[in-house]
């Protein structure tokens, strides 16, 4: 039985719409991640697996482009496959479709990294061969880092305290949330009036519960479409930013 490639169908319910009745972006992350757990599981390095050796994926960067939002009620077919390793990377593509399999919804390209939980060191103890990897891509090439443009105007926005409806079961925020907090930065006025065409996420530095981080925006166009980045970073850090978000509309 050939499982390198993993299907699940869904009917999009109204918690997962926005008031145009659209699918959420943050949703579609939220569809992607449950299906790449439920996948590893079934080749054999799921969480349960994974944990026995204290170990864990982390998601690293992701590249989403829609191409229809599908809208409430609707069924829609999501795949997804792993694609082996890349450089420190381990990578998996995702493939959404119409009910009938025939239009392309969204497709998207995500980057993972292994972590030891205790150390929080990178490893490479992945039981991963051939047989459970498929080359096919969804979207080439893999998540890049995302640049600021050097005329791009950053300003602070907003502050955000990780809380308790933000943390996942691995106890940090959970990697669909920078992607609500940066839309909630953008604001209604744009997020509503047209649909998402494109989001590249980079997750840099983990954030818990009780930590601040501050919000920079940075709007500007890009390929003739309004972009806008999104930047997180721990409250009077210098450091590395938390999060990096590009949403093109």
């Amino acid at each position: 039985m050939d499982n390198s490639v993993y299907r699940q169908q869904i009917k999009v319910p109204c918690y997962d719409t926005d008031a145009a009745q659209l699918l959420k972006p943050v949703s579609f992350m939220n569809y992607a991640q449950e299906l790449a757990n439920c996948h590893a599981s079934v080749l054999g390095f799921g969480y349960d697996d994974m944990i026995r050796t204290r170990t864990a994926w982390v998601l690293s960067r992701m590249h989403i482009k829609f191409l229809r939002h599908p809208v409430w009620r609707e069924t829609v077919n999501l795949r997804t496959w792993h694609k082996g390793p890349e450089r420190l990377f381990y990578i998996r593509d995702f493939r959404m479709t119409d009910e009938a399999d025939k239009e392309d919804l969204a497709l998207a390209t995500t980057s993972w990294l292994v972590v030891n939980i205790d150390t929080r060191r990178l490893t490479r103890d992945v039981p991963l061969d051939e047989s459970c990897v498929c080359r096919d891509n969804a979207i080439t090439p893999s998540c890049d880092k995302i640049v600021i443009p050097a005329d791009a105007v950053r300003t602070l926005v907003a502050s955000h305290t990780v809380s308790y409806s933000d943390i996942d079961l691995n106890g940090h925020t959970n990697n669909a949330m920078y992607l609500t907090w940066a839309m909630d930065v953008v604001g209604c006025g744009t997020t509503l009036k047209k649909p998402m065409k494109e989001v590249k996420i980079n997750f840099n530095h983990e954030t818990r519960a009780g930590e601040q981080v501050e919000l920079y925006l940075s709007p500007y166009m890009k390929d003739g479409n309004e972009a806008y980045l999104v930047e997180g970073r721990a409250a009077g850090s210098e450091g590395p930013s938390s999060f990096s978000v590009e949403m093109l509309f």
